[in-house]
């Protein structure tokens, strides 16, 4: 096996990508410093950058959106390491790839004493079997393990090949990083346009940038596009604004509608919600909308956002947000992100409290606790024959044969102790109606005489 990802990356200076691949491996960064975006974990004396210079690299997952870094930096290892890396992609890959790459790890170690770095690209394709068969060869050390996902590893990958693996995050390039990269890749020695100058008009530039949503490959093919579809003038390739724009057409979305991208959103969205700015609000739903996600998902977040985080200091809240749900599944998109944004901005808009959030976990987790409390026996359900003669009922009043259709009596929990309305929205007149029964039973309480005691 060679000892590169791609056999024609070896370090001779003669080597170069052959002109038949596509321009983003022709350009591929051939060591740390060309690998941009990742400062947070690449730059001086960052940890990775000095175990990879020190060839001293232990398992690692590699976790971030496309085009991001992370199979170039596997190559880069793969070229200043002394180990074999063996390339595997775990969507094309099996377990019988697994033994193949173990039993040439053996070899290599027992006639070599080569050490192994296995790459598995896609890592998070694996299927919890497949992952476990890595776990003994890499608890032995028989191979490095370097796997690249675009998932969160913490719910794509099992937990024990995590504990022996660090995971480092790329980040999505910015604009900036993008533009130096297709800066770079104009003026790569290896680009394969050889005897035709090329030049990009900085409007063309950042128009790739912005619409690549920082995947630097998207950028790049965006650019070989555009060169490869452009007739040259006197031996020039000149990249407009509109040839850019036709290369590249429409802004990638890096959205899963069941990994990080689909939940970040959403977190995003209720977020907004519940800090009363409907404008996030209305951006995290437009983005939601725009990458497929059906009305029903974001109309429920929106009627969960109208329950806890508005609460009664709104209570309409709630009875919008349903009916918005109601509404927008029925008329379905497009028309339906008129009716789940009409919902969304009410509840961003509206007072805020989540007391009765609060109120029923704390009363839930009283119960759970096995704090029990017997029914008091005038509360108890009297209408059945014989519940007089067990004492059911006796005693209770009914509060509408009362003035203001309130009596104070007990219902077997104290006031005060769960729900405490804020001062915010129609809770304000809630607490001050509260306080006032609160008041009466206290007085009724303090008004009730102690019973004589028998002589």
């Amino acid at each position: 096996m060679n000892n590169s990802l791609f056999p024609e990356e070896k370090p001779v200076p003669s080597s170069l990508p052959k002109k038949e691949a596509p321009l983003a491996r022709r350009v591929a960064p051939k060591s740390l410093d060309e690998i941009l975006g990742q400062s947070h974990i690449l730059g001086e004396g960052k940890l990775l950058r000095r175990a990879i210079e020190a060839d001293r690299i232990t398992s690692i997952i590699l976790y971030g959106p496309p085009g991001c870094g992370k199979t170039a930096l596997a190559r880069v290892i793969a070229m200043r390491t002394k180990a074999v890396v063996e390339p595997l992609n775990a969507v094309l890959a099996g377990v019988t790839d697994i033994r193949r790459v173990v039993k040439s790890a053996q070899e290599r170690f027992t006639t070599a004493q080569r050490a192994t770095i296995l790459f598995l690209d896609e890592i998070h394709r694996f299927s919890k079997t497949q992952q476990d068969a890595l776990l003994p060869h890499v608890e032995n050390g028989l191979f490095t393990l370097i796997g690249a996902t675009t998932e969160n590893p913490y719910f794509s990958i099992v937990s024990p090949l995590l504990s022996r693996s660090q995971i480092f995050e790329f980040k999505a390039l910015s604009e900036e990083d993008i533009q130096v990269l297709l800066n770079r890749a104009l003026t790569h020695r290896g680009r394969g346009f050889s005897g035709i100058e090329i030049q990009i008009e900085p409007e063309a530039a950042a128009y790739i940038a912005k619409f690549s949503e920082g995947d630097g490959r998207r950028a790049i093919n965006a650019l070989e596009l555009a060169i490869l579809t452009t007739k040259p003038v006197e031996n020039t390739i000149c990249i407009t604004l509109p040839i850019a724009a036709e290369s590249i057409q429409q802004k990638l979305l890096h959205y899963d509608g069941s990994g990080d991208s689909h939940y970040d959103a959403a977190s995003a969205f209720i977020k907004s919600m519940r800090g009363s700015h409907p404008d996030a609000a209305l951006f995290w739903m437009a983005r939601m909308i725009e990458a497929g996600e059906t009305p029903r998902f974001i109309a429920r977040r929106i009627c969960i956002a109208a329950a806890e985080e508005v609460g009664c200091a709104d209570p309409m809240a709630l009875v919008l947000a349903n009916a918005a749900f109601q509404a927008a599944e029925f008329v379905g998109f497009p028309e339906a992100r008129i009716i789940l944004a009409e919902a969304a901005v009410y509840v961003a808009s509206a007072p805020k409290s989540n007391a009765s959030y609060l109120a029923i976990d704390a009363a839930l987790g009283m119960v759970r606790e096995g704090k029990s409390i017997a029914v008091p026996d005038h509360l108890k359900d009297s209408s059945y024959q014989g519940a007089k003669k067990l004492s059911r009922g006796i005693g209770y009043r009914y509060a509408h044969d009362f003035e203001d259709a309130y009596v104070a009596q007990d219902y077997g929990v104290p006031r005060s102790i769960f729900y405490k309305p804020t001062e915010r929205g129609q809770e304000e007149l809630i607490k001050k109606r509260l306080d006032t029964l609160e008041e009466i039973d206290r007085n009724a309480a303090e008004s009730v005489q102690p019973s004589e005691e028998p002589q």
